[in-house]
């Protein structure tokens, strides 16, 4: 048994607080699962190929390259709450722009609305994931960001159900126009605004870091000179070097998987989009479940062991899920998801262990990592517009990578 069952899940005077940021996982999780509902209902109105359409994913991951770092100064000099503050506010303005987007009906518009939505979903998550690592012992911070992650997951499950029904959904009104699109983006937008209103309200108490005397010229004003020493120090933590590398081959990995979903269970599965869509919502419940499985049982089990093994199972499913074997390899790629749960929280929360006053500003650089969704999802959109179960041998690079940094790169290691 390990040591975290020694320490709580978190302090009573953070509860309140640690809701509130929880709510926020679950936002984005709606929007990013939303994104892969765009890929087929985009496909279809604008005509647009497979490998076009992954040019959405291209706008919503690209941003967490771009604003990565910017987001993570301003929570340094602003703080957590005004860190959220501004996520939320570029969040909506995103949404409401989907409204004259839909009027163009233009692809460039909406990728331009895309990448603004995405740098406050960026700028969220650089905030909400060393805030909720704060909010109690530091060796109880992967339990609570698997938490966290669990409700990210029932943002995933609402997101194709809210697409599916109100988007996809064959025979309705304007099942072939944009004009449902335009609705749902608006109503989000009008939720992230009262949230914001909440958060404004929201009296966040005060927060220790865990400081070394190492690590004290981080406590000093910085000046460039101090900027270069703590920028060199945090890379000298070759775990968190690797780490960035990791959440970046696993957000390729996971952004590639989700974007072709639906597409498969319509050309492999022969399903009508809306139903291909509502079984993607149950395969966020399987990663619902995972992440809260992993948030439970890594108070038994080592975090990079448990990382090790669902990112082998992650592997397995891939290998069956090319092979086009029906439902036993369309039940792997819903299965898939359940596996791939608990690696983003967990990759972070090993990448940050044990850097103190670093830990902003190493969430920024791991945040960055994200970028790794604008990319893989085109190549796999490559090999999709010839077969799209083929795609899916892809992923496999990066989650042989992953098993790497769990067994042996995450190990808690200090250049000198």
């Amino acid at each position: 048994m390990s040591n975290n069952t020694k320490h709580a899940f978190t302090e009573r005077k953070y509860v309140v607080t640690l809701i509130c940021v929880v709510s926020l996982f679950m936002m984005w999780g709606i929007s990013m699962t939303m994104g892969d509902v765009l890929n087929k209902h985009f496909k279809e109105v604008l005509h647009i190929s497979k490998s076009r359409s992954t040019l959405i994913q291209f706008s919503i991951f690209g941003a967490y390259a771009v604003m990565g770092i910017p987001a993570g100064l301003f929570m340094k000099r602003f703080g957590y709450k005004y860190g959220v503050l501004l996520g939320l506010l570029l969040f909506a303005t995103g949404a409401f722009l989907f409204i004259p987007a839909a009027d163009a009906a233009s692809f460039t518009f909406f990728r331009i609305s895309l990448f603004i939505l995405a740098c406050g979903m960026a700028t969220l998550e650089t905030v909400a994931h060393p805030f909720v690592a704060s909010l109690g012992s530091q060796e109880t911070s992967a339990q609570r960001l698997n938490f966290a992650q669990g409700f990210n997951g029932v943002g995933g499950i609402a997101g194709p159900l809210i697409g599916g029904y109100f988007i996809l959904r064959a025979g309705q009104v304007h099942s072939n126009d944009l004009y449902s699109v335009k609705v749902v983006y608006t109503i989000i937008g009008c939720a992230i605004l009262l949230i914001a209103c909440g958060f404004f309200f929201l009296k966040i108490p005060d927060i220790t870091e865990d400081v070394s005397n190492k690590d004290n010229l981080l406590t000093a004003p910085l000046t460039e000179e101090t900027k270069l020493q703590s920028l060199k120090g945090l890379f000298k933590h070759r775990h968190f070097a690797w780490a960035i590398l990791a959440q970046f081959c696993n957000v390729a990995a996971q952004a590639g998987t989700w974007a072709f979903f639906i597409i498969y269970g319509v050309e492999v599965m022969k399903l009508p989009a809306d139903k291909a869509a509502y079984w993607f919502a149950f395969s966020m419940v399987l990663k619902t479940i995972g992440r809260f499985l992993g948030a439970f049982l890594m108070r038994y089990i080592q975090s990079n062991k448990f990382l090790a093994t669902f990112a082998t199972g992650s592997i397995i499913m891939c290998l069956i899920i090319a092979q086009s074997f029906g439902w036993v390899s369309f039940i792997a790629l819903m299965m898939l998801n359940f596996f791939l749960s608990v690696m983003y929280p967990t990759i972070y929360s090993l990448g940050l262990k044990d850097l103190g006053p670093y830990k902003q500003q190493a969430s920024s650089f791991i945040v960055m990592g994200v970028a790794g969704g604008a990319v893989f999802p085109y190549l796999m959109g490559l090999i999709a517009d010839h077969n799209v179960a083929t795609a899916y041998y892809l992923p496999i690079i990066c989650y042989t990578f992953i098993v790497l940094f769990a067994i042996k790169l995450s190990r808690v290691r200090i250049a000198h």
